[in-house]
């Protein structure tokens, strides 16, 4: 045998080497081992954050807004579940294509899509609001990761243009934007819960992981208005601002007992479910913010302030021949010239002569005190937002033409909500109502204004100018007395008046022996030939008194009376201020 035959050729490593690397890979297990104990048992947030990040998503449960309902539960405005597109742009995964075909679904352009999707940070982005639920269909069938639908509310308004001024409307986010939508926010408006979920790869919830937040639906709001009501005045007003080719109008019906409005409308109108293209001189409600001069619709307080003085009686005579009065450099004129009239006669004859005798009898601060405590100057806290409080200037700057003026309505501006107020006062044995949008359980006690056999003296005198011979026969309604007051005013323009732009109003309560409702209409700038209250406003009146006393089943109290139809050829008593 060769001399070293026998020697193992495999090469052998010294023994500290071995030791070294069984060293080194039990010092790399322990620590893997700990950091594992580390992130796994002691200190594991990060990873449970990095996880979660990638499934775990927390969502807003949406909240229901209250609905609104009517004096006797109809909606009148409700809350409906709808889609909303949305996309997590961490987590979108679609091609170029894809994105055009989802523009093109959501019909909006491509970059406002990218500029939407550009933020990969955001977790979160609305890509389009309230889509019709087919179009919403549509977009999940995409599949594209990433976008989701997320529910929303919107609200829809059954009685459409009809309550849009009392109502209003909300936005996009189902917040209050107008009228009593706005008003009463925080009733109506939910508190939205939340919940964690897991969401897939394409943004679809696979688990309910728990509730973080319960959420909170609005309150119902129960109005005064009746809906019945409500149409019935939309109707008329329309047909009256149309026939006379206005440029405006407005109408309120009041509850003479409790104060509670009943219906509230103007025009023009819009319509709160087509929400696209609003015009803000639509969206106003006339019959809380806008002024007028009220004209002889004042005179009625002009002669309760006379009788509370105690200066004059319902059958004191006034002298108004020749049919003017000039005071300094001023006259006042009437419309028609009389001779002698009672006190009742110049509320039935709208005598500015004769009222302007009574108002220049009067201390101006005591003229100016009735005006007040009738709520002229004041908001008249109907619960509307934006309502004005008119203008009612101090006594004490009035010169002896301004008392005398403004005893007939001018000078003085009011809203039509606070001259319908204002006559509860002779509706009610003289207490002034506060009036309210609210359904009222219990009655609310009102102001004492002037004395119950005043207030029952003007009443009489209102009644007389309903009849023939007064200046508002038009407002008769069969099987009723009715009581009232028309107003044919100029309207201002730059520092005067206009010749031929009027303000047309009556204010009347009917029944006369009993009122039940009282009603103000005012039809601005009538165009097609009349203009004066008796002939413009005062049938509007008649046609939504005699439906309202329907609906309220307020009994006759003239059996047998039909409504007087005058010839065509007997002149109308006319009215002009």
């Amino acid at each position: 045998m060769k001399p070293g035959a026998n020697r193992d050729p495999t090469p052998r490593l010294p023994a500290w080497r071995a030791n070294l690397m069984l060293v080194v890979l039990a010092a790399w297990f322990i620590a893997l081992t700990g950091r594992a104990l580390w992130l796994q048992a002691l200190n594991n947030d990060f990873l449970q954050r990095k996880g979660e990040s990638r499934y775990s998503r927390v969502v807003e449960i949406g909240a229901s807004r209250g609905m609104i309902v009517d004096r006797n539960n109809e909606p009148l405005a409700i809350s409906t579940p709808v889609e909303s597109v949305a996309a997590s742009p961490a987590d979108i995964e679609a091609d170029p294509a894809d994105l055009r075909k989802l523009a093109k679904l959501l019909e909006i352009g491509n970059d406002e899509l990218r500029n939407k999707l550009s933020d990969t940070q955001r977790e979160f982005v609305y890509l389009k609001r309230q889509l019709p639920p087919e179009q919403a269909e549509r977009v999940v069938q995409l599949g594209i990761p990433g976008v989701f639908l997320q529910r929303e509310h919107r609200r829809y308004y059954p009685a459409g243009e009809v309550m849009s001024h009392i109502i209003g409307f909300t936005g996009v986010d189902d917040k209050g934007q107008e009228a009593l939508e706005l008003a009463f926010e925080d009733t109506l408006a939910g508190r939205p819960g939340s919940r964690r979920v897991i969401k897939d790869r394409l943004g679809r919830i696979v688990e309910d992981v728990e509730s973080i937040r319960v959420p909170q639906n609005g309150q119902q709001l129960r109005l005064s208005i009746d809906a019945r009501i409500q149409y019935l005045a939309f109707r008329e007003l329309k047909a009256a601002v149309s026939a006379h080719r206005a440029k405006a109008g407005g109408i309120v019906v009041l509850d003479a007992d409790s104060g509670e409005i009943l219906a509230m409308a103007n025009l023009p109108a819009y319509n709160p479910n087509n929400r696209g293209k609003l015009d803000a001189r639509r969206t106003r409600n006339r019959v809380v913010t806008d002024l007028f001069e009220p004209g002889s619709t004042l005179k009625p307080f002009t002669a309760a302030a006379a009788l509370e003085a105690g200066l004059y009686q319902p059958g004191t005579v006034i002298q108004t021949a020749p049919g003017q009065l000039t005071i300094g450099n001023r006259t006042i004129h009437d419309a028609h010239p009389q001779g002698a009239l009672t006190v009742a006669q110049v509320i039935q004859k709208s005598s500015n002569v004769g009222t302007a005798k009574m108002g220049l009898a009067l201390s101006s601060e005591g003229l100016w005190s009735l005006f007040s405590r009738a709520g002229f100057g004041v908001p008249p806290r109907s619960g509307f937002p934006g309502e004005v409080s008119g203008r009612l200037r101090a006594h004490a700057t009035w010169k002896p033409i301004e008392q005398a003026t403004m005893s007939y309505g001018y000078g003085i501006s009011v809203s039509l909500m606070q001259l319908a107020r204002s006559y509860t006062i002779f509706a009610s044995d003289g207490v002034l109502h506060p009036v309210t949008l609210l359904k009222r359980e219990s009655p609310v006690q009102g102001t004492r204004v002037v004395s119950a056999q005043t207030a029952l003296a003007v009443r009489k005198m209102l009644e007389l100018a309903a009849q023939p011979g007064g200046t508002a026969p038009g407002a008769q309604i069969s099987g009723y007395t009715v009581a009232g007051k028309t107003g044919t005013a100029h309207k201002l323009e730059g520092k005067g008046y206009a010749a031929n732009r009027y303000v047309a109003s009556f204010v009347g309560m009917a029944p006369a022996s009993r009122p039940r409702v009282i009603i103000a209409v005012m039809i601005d700038e009538p165009s097609a030939g009349q203009h004066y209250g008796g002939a413009v406003a005062a049938p509007v009146f008649s046609q939504v008194a005699a439906g309202t006393l329907r609906f309220l089943a307020v009994p006759p109290d003239a059996p047998g009376k039909t409504t007087v139809l005058l010839p065509e050829d007997v002149p109308l008593v006319r009215e002009e201020v």
